[in-house]
């Protein structure tokens, strides 16, 4: 999957992990764009034909809700209690059970943590 992973997620850990997996991954740091606002990064990630991934589920809904022209938001929600919250090999299985699924990601947004089985 070619994916493009905002702030919160581009841990060096995950980019390896998916990377190994066979993913296209692109952070937002690799592409100059720290600080930059989610409008941005969801047209970039657009622009790119990539899939965003992010932990910042709140406002990229927001943004969904405004248009649905891009290339698929992917949003991993965090948990107060620890043992709920994915890891990143759990991030990693989730991506691969959505592939899986064929499921086409163009305009959607989907909560990556109902993939994590």
């Amino acid at each position: 999957m070619r994916l493009l992973l905002d702030e919160d997620t581009q841990a060096r850990r995950l980019v390896n992990l998916l990377r190994a997996r066979g993913h296209d991954v692109l952070t937002v740091g690799e592409a100059n764009r720290i600080g930059a606002p989610d409008s941005a990064v969801l047209t970039l990630a657009a622009g790119a034909n990539r899939v965003l991934l992010t932990r910042n589920c709140a406002d990229y809904l927001a943004l969904h809700e405004r248009t649905t022209t891009h290339s698929g938001i992917l949003c991993v929600y965090q948990d107060s209690d620890p043992a709920k919250t994915m890891r990143y090999e759990d991030i990693a299985r989730a991506l691969e059970n959505l592939e899986k699924s064929t499921l086409p990601l163009l305009g959607m947004f989907l909560a990556l943590n109902a993939w994590n089985y």
